[in-house]
């Protein structure tokens, strides 16, 4: 496995104005500040292992010895032969000041900026492995994303990894949730076309929406409700 810890890390003070619709000049003033006191606070790690998969059953792809049942993933995975299960993190420190902060809407803000900070994190792992392994295009997966591939399928997922503890401080716990909590998992696989998770969701309000919802993939993948 290897472990990536100089991730630079900007905050964009104008996607997050967009991302919360903020148009008045005191708000934006309140998120540059935040923004500046958050910045030593980000602690940006990545941990990553390439594994290779060892057997393609109907709905479940063996991977280094380990199971992962999910229509979806095994139907993503059906021409690729090796991937790359990763944990990435902004650390415990952000965690500890948005606990202690007492105002809920900075709350609210900082809560924002941190999930902006940590798909910027996850963003250069993925520019990571598309420069060192020269790959052209790269989506990904993580449990508990879909009903077909459950949030307990973390479990397997930190053990393809390895010891994501020690390595760069996650942890997870009976709940199969990742503590600091800005965290993220799953698998990056090469695609030619990007899949996202979304596709194949049709929850209308969702903050994460990346794409909309395509009734046809999802009955193309088999997870039509």
């Amino acid at each position: 496995m290897e472990i990536i810890d100089n991730i630079p890390i900007k905050i964009n003070v104008e996607a997050v104005q967009r991302k919360l619709h903020l148009k008045r000049q005191e708000d934006l003033n309140n998120i540059q500040q935040l923004a500046d006191s958050v910045q030593p606070f980000l602690q940006p790690k990545a941990l990553y292992n390439v594994c290779y998969i060892e057997k393609k059953l109907e709905d479940m792809v063996m991977i280094n010895g380990l199971g992962f049942r999910s229509k979806v993933l095994r139907k993503n995975l059906d021409q690729v032969e090796r991937v790359f299960a990763y944990v990435v993190t902004i650390g415990k420190k952000f965690d500890e000041k948005l606990t202690t902060c007492n105002d809920l809407l900075d709350k609210f803000y900082l809560d924002t900026i941190g999930n902006m900070a940590l798909r910027s994190a996850r963003k250069h792992l993925r520019t990571h492995l598309l420069s060192k392994y020269a790959i052209e295009g790269m989506s990904f997966m993580s449990p508990g994303s879909l009903t077909d591939w459950p949030i307990e399928e973390q479990k397997p997922l930190f053990r393809l990894i390895g010891d994501v503890e020690a390595a760069i401080g996650v942890k997870l716990t009976n709940n199969f949730l990742m503590l600091p909590t800005k965290s993220v998992s799953g698998i990056f696989f090469p695609t030619e076309i990007t899949f996202y998770s979304c596709q194949l969701c049709p929850r209308e309000k969702c903050d994460g929406r990346k794409a909309p919802y395509d009734e046809r993939k999802a009955k193309d993948y088999g997870v039509l409700k």
